[in-house]
């Protein structure tokens, strides 16, 4: 996919120096629809969707420059001063040591966090 990632840089910082809103593919098995979620570097669930295809979810959770306005809003208030997104697919999820640290991260900051990856409220769109 060549398609570009949104970025958010009201300071105009090195891009690099931004915090990581990451999405990823969370699940496990079949089934008609996957779960996608989002989760910021800090371990904080910012979302989450129903999606019939992998490829979908980029558009989905605003991963892709344009895409999702609405999130974003949610997104700019967690980091106001900016954010870059990326996108882990699900055969990278357990092996992606910085979506590790986000997982480890929110299930300290939210004691009723069981498992090694977060559970969020999934957006079922018609």
């Amino acid at each position: 996919m060549n398609e570009e990632y949104a970025i958010y840089n009201p300071q105009k910082k090195p891009t690099e120096d931004l915090p990581v809103i990451y999405g990823f593919n969370n699940s496990k098995g079949g089934g008609t629809f996957l779960s996608a979620v989002l989760i910021a570097e800090d371990g904080t669930v910012l979302g989450g969707h129903a999606c019939s295809s992998e490829y979908f979810m980029l558009g989905d959770l605003g991963i892709l420059k344009d895409s999702r306005p609405d999130r974003h809003e949610t997104f700019k208030t967690h980091y106001p001063d900016g954010y870059r997104m990326d996108f882990v697919s699900g055969e990278d999820v357990e092996t992606h040591i910085k979506l590790k640290k986000a997982f480890e991260l929110n299930e300290k900051n939210e004691p009723e966090a069981k498992g090694s990856q977060p559970s969020v409220e999934i957006e079922m769109s018609e």
